[in-house]
């Protein structure tokens, strides 16, 4: 028997390599949940006209199916966080997105306006949930300095998903019908929990998190401020973006046929924001929150003039439209783990919660102006309007800071 010190030692290059490898791999499933999860988010809207033409109801009805989707987040994210505190993250991991396929089917099988609420509803449920988890998850696996990097690579799959998923899916709806792209994200989902129970390494619970632990970080004024941030700041982006593609083929004057390629424009935009999240975060995470509110800002109030003025300045309104909101989720997400302290896994998941809630007021005040017979230049003043506020509370949050220290 070969003696253990006289063994031929393994190359510590080596070692780091395959480290390196299984890490990544581990990312790339993550990021597959995103990729799933942003196709189902964002197809909707993408096809708005041809569901609400499937059900029977008009736009501006339709358009609470974003909500919808956006109120099973805001749900789900915390309850299911809560409960599964003590199970390990893996089995999390599974379970989350194998409830996300089957509600995604039944998206596809909805046969009215009703039953198609009800299936988006649950759709939302393992959204932010998962995406918390994973954020955790994806944290643990790089040293602490490289943690918004590795938030951001399980982000990045909601952002490719913007230039693959939703244009290629769009397409498949508005050629074979509607259900198909829920049909296909329910694939995709399951294709994930293949690539989770292969690759994610085994993450056993934190044993001092309980349901109590989780809980406390709803003591902290920071949490709640930043998920205050979280909330009107991105209000704005979902107020115009739930209604794009009647708002470019109306003012922008392009083809029902264009819309695909314009979504795709937006995930290119989406993808470039997550790659610049670790860069601009080291200015630091509340000074580049902000900094990015003020440009969403000047950007949404600018965004129905662009549009209108032409086809050029709307394709690029669109670009920075995905971009900038991108930069500033990881950022979000990072500084509500640390906030949280103790309750990191239900803070990282309400993260999206309130984005979700964003979704849900965004969506609803565009149809309000809709609905009061403003054309659709007005759904992105109204997110001008939310992003300023949403400054506002990160000031807010910034000056708390600065008295305690």
């Amino acid at each position: 028997m070969t003696d253990a010190l006289t063994a031929p030692a393994q190359p510590v290059g080596a070692d780091l390599q395959v480290r390196s490898s299984r890490t990544t791999l581990a990312l790339l499933a993550l990021a597959a949940g995103g990729f799933a999860i942003g196709t189902t988010e964002f197809v909707t809207m993408g096809l708005l006209p041809e569901v609400a033409n499937g059900v029977h109801v008009d736009i501006p009805t339709a358009g609470h199916l974003v909500s919808a989707y956006a109120a099973g987040v805001v749900v789900g994210a915390p309850v299911l966080t809560t409960l599964g505190s003590r199970l390990p993250r893996k089995r999390l991991l599974l379970w989350f997105m194998g409830a996300f396929a089957v509600a995604n089917v039944l998206s596809a099988l909805a046969g009215s306006y009703g039953w198609l609420m009800a299936a988006r509803f649950l759709s939302g449920l393992p959204h932010g949930a998962y995406f918390g988890v994973a954020s955790l998850v994806a944290a643990s696996l790089v040293p602490p300095h490289r943690r918004t990097w590795a938030v951001s690579m399980v982000l990045a799959g909601l952002t490719v998903a913007n230039i693959v998923g939703v244009p290629l899916t769009t397409r498949l709806g508005q050629t074979y019908g509607w259900q198909w792209p829920y049909a296909v994200v329910g694939g995709i989902a399951l294709v994930t929990v293949l690539a989770v129970w292969r690759w994610v390494p085994f993450c056993p619970p934190d044993g001092g998190v309980t349901m109590r632990s989780e809980l406390s970080a709803l003591r902290r004024p920071q949490v709640w401020l930043a998920l205050g941030v979280g909330t009107v700041g991105f209000g704005g982006m979902f107020a115009t973006f739930s209604y794009i593609s009647p708002t470019m083929t109306g003012l922008g004057g392009f083809t029902t046929s264009a819309v695909p390629l314009i979504l795709a424009l937006y995930g290119v935009g989406m993808t470039a924001g997550a790659m610049l999240a670790g860069p601009v975060s080291r200015v630091g995470l509340l000074r580049g929150i902000m900094l990015c509110l003020v440009v969403i800002a000047a950007l949404l109030f600018a965004f129905g003039p662009a549009v209108q003025a032409s086809q050029a300045l709307a394709l690029v309104a669109v670009f920075l439209l995905g971009l900038l909101p991108s930069v500033m989720v990881p950022m979000l997400q990072t500084r509500l783990m640390d906030v949280a302290h103790e309750g990191q896994a239900l803070a990282a998941a309400l993260n999206h919660s309130t984005l979700n809630i964003a979704n849900a007021l965004g969506a609803w005040l565009g149809s309000v102006v809709l609905a009061a017979g403003l054309g659709y230049e007005w759904p992105s003043r109204v997110g001008g309007i939310l992003a300023v506020l949403g400054l506002g509370v990160a000031a807010w949050s910034a000056g708390l800071e600065r008295r305690h220290a």
